[in-house]
């Protein structure tokens, strides 16, 4: 690259705007990167996984761990772990692939991505290039984007193809360990962690329970010991990192209860609690009254 380094570092948001409805209706979607910074850090929502080739000056934010990226890298991130990317220099630049689970496992019963070391928490998801790794690589891209563009039947079959290529070239390729922990680790952490719990909701069928209940199951999420989250949490805002949970799972638990006809069996289930008791026991706690009261008087 040939771009100057700013003085000042900026951030930029992980990706482009990509709608839901787009990657629901195909599950894919590709593009080159070439945008300006975004003026402030942030954590976006993603439902799908992405590859990407980023050959700009910048540093990339895993939970409690920063990794500075400069020449090209290939780059792997799973929709359950937030990332943000801290630019260097005025433009982002490269390429990207945007993907569902169903979309790459439509012919095949392999393994869940989340099972794969480039995508599971905990993995190190980010290679350095070599001039020849990053031609070959580059080339792929290339070649995913302009067959995106056709209307060749098996198209689908494909990309996947390409994607696999890309994937096992990075399997083949020593992944990069010189992460560090960042200087604002906590206030990143607690971001993250917000970030995930504010994913959960809202909660859109009574027969889908969410995922993530405890302080635990954010921290193994996020691939940080409990104690280390609920230090964070509580140094960046003053509160336990299950009083967020609490307050969200209430904030929810009165939308269900207001806008929705669900049972409060139904309304508990979804919210992650065991039994209907669970759920009334709770709510009264914070709240002073039963959800069927409060139903009644809302």
């Amino acid at each position: 690259m040939d771009h100057q380094v700013a003085p000042t570092t900026k951030a930029v948001s992980s990706h482009q705007e990509v709608t839901a409805q787009e990657l629901k209706l195909q599950g894919f979607k590709a593009y080159e990167v070439d945008t300006a910074v975004n003026p402030s850090l942030s954590y976006r929502r993603r439902d799908f996984y992405k590859v990407g080739l980023v050959t700009s000056h910048c540093t990339v934010h895993y939970a409690d761990r920063s990794l500075e990226l400069n020449g090209t890298c290939l780059m792997f991130a799973n929709p359950h772990i937030p990332y943000s990317v801290e630019l260097h220099e005025p433009w982002l630049k490269g390429y990207s692939c945007l993907f569902t689970e169903a979309f790459m496992k439509e012919n095949d019963r392999s393994e869940s991505l989340q099972q794969s070391p480039l995508f599971k928490v905990g993995g190190t998801p980010i290679f350095h290039l070599s001039d020849e790794q990053a031609a070959y690589t580059k080339g792929i891209f290339q070649k995913i984007l302009a067959e995106q563009g056709t209307e060749y039947l098996y198209k689908g079959d494909l990309i996947r193809t390409y994607l696999q290529l890309l994937i096992h070239e990075a399997l083949r390729m020593q992944p990069t360990e010189s992460f560090v922990q960042h200087k604002n680790a906590s206030a990143r952490i607690t971001a993250l962690f917000l970030e995930l719990l504010e994913r959960l909701f809202p909660v859109e069928s009574p027969a889908q329970a969410v995922p993530l209940k405890t302080a635990q199951d954010f921290a193994q999420q996020l691939g940080v010991h409990v104690n280390h989250l609920n230090r964070a949490v509580k140094e960046a805002t003053g509160k336990p990192t299950t009083a967020h949970i609490a307050e969200r799972v209430i904030g929810e638990a009165k939308a269900l209860l207001h806008h929705t006809s669900w049972s409060t069996a139904e309304i508990a289930y979804s919210l992650g609690f065991e039994y209907p008791t669970y759920f009334n026991n709770f709510f009264k706690k914070h709240t002073g009254t039963t959800p069927q009261v409060f139903r009644k008087t809302t």
